[in-house]
């Protein structure tokens, strides 16, 4: 395809199955990078690519924020245009309009962990007695905190992604979680979470399994015996939440920024924390520090005699 024959769908198409085919990046990724364009395609209108320069970007930019967009999301779509126009740059020889692009500083959130009680509140509030199917659900919110899997992980997890480990202080438990960019790591799991995975698999998968003719490796299925949803775990975790009595905003992404916190609190070595999240950097894995500095920050405040007026 030459740049005569190239618009903004074709060019678009032809970036996506650059990433989803050499870069193989997951369908979560890919749908978000076609969200960023989309918006971006519906601001140019009927204009033309050659026709964008920075000052069409500029532009964009400054419609993102007057919709009232965060600063971090006009970053991550700046980012997505880079890598757009970065691929058609090497593909097709455009030139590329984000040369000069800067980012704009965020400011910084922190991440919201809850306390242990809340955690096990969640855990215990997943289970209802009355619905068995709901022993499923309990140890997916189970899952969530004891390995710090993101939920895209979560219901990716086969069975054959469990294996038992002899080592000289005893039987381990371990979990392979496929991550970002198809990279795969391995957590151990505690005696909570292997116990709640087998009893799963004892008394309620064996029944949604049969409900389907064709086998699925899945670990998590749904009513019907197919792979469970992102959207099923979401709905899961917020029922939990809800009848837990949680009323700050809760998401399966809160039970990792809890995992490594609560990491954190009890002594564990931040290269090691980085590990277990699948972190590229321990840099990502820092901005967790920055939570129990200001827990130590807060107990200081309060409790010396020398740090209040």
């Amino acid at each position: 395809m030459d740049m005569q024959a190239l618009n903004f769908e074709s060019s678009v198409t032809s970036f996506l199955n650059h990433l989803t085919i050499e870069r193989g990046l997951s369908l979560n990724t890919i749908a978000a990078y076609n969200r960023d364009l989309y918006k971006f395609g519906n601001f140019l209108g009927n204009k033309a690519l050659n026709d964008i320069e920075l000052n069409t970007i500029n532009e964009f930019s400054i419609s993102l924020k007057e919709t009232g967009l965060s600063v971090t999301s006009i970053n991550r779509i700046e980012s997505t245009l880079r890598t757009f126009f970065k691929h058609l740059a090497i593909e097709y020889g455009f030139t590329d309009p984000t040369s000069g692009l800067t980012s704009k500083p965020a400011k910084r959130r922190l991440p919201k962990a809850l306390t242990i009680d809340q955690i096990m509140s969640l855990i215990n509030a997943a289970y209802r007695q009355s619905e068995p199917i709901t022993l499923r659900d309990q140890t997916m919110v189970e899952l969530l905190y004891s390995s710090g899997a993101r939920v895209s992980e979560l219901i990716d997890i086969n069975l054959s992604d469990i294996n038992t480990v002899q080592t000289d202080d005893g039987e381990i438990t371990t979990l392979k979680l496929k991550g970002k960019g198809s990279k795969e790591r391995i957590v151990p799991l505690g005696s909570f979470a292997t116990a709640a995975i087998n009893d799963y698999l004892v008394r309620i998968r064996p029944g949604l399994a049969a409900k389907n003719s064709k086998t699925n490796s899945a670990l998590f299925l749904n009513s019907r015996g197919g792979r469970i949803t992102r959207q099923s775990a979401w709905n899961i975790v917020l029922r939990a939440a809800k009848d837990a009595g949680i009323t700050e905003h809760v998401s399966p992404h809160v039970f990792r920024h809890s995992y490594a916190t609560h990491l954190l609190d009890g002594g564990a070595d931040i290269r090691v924390v980085q590990e277990l999240l699948g972190h590229a950097s321990v840099t990502t894995t820092q901005i967790y520090t920055l939570i129990t500095i200001d827990k130590v920050r807060e107990t200081y405040s309060l409790a010396h005699p020398r740090a209040r007026d």
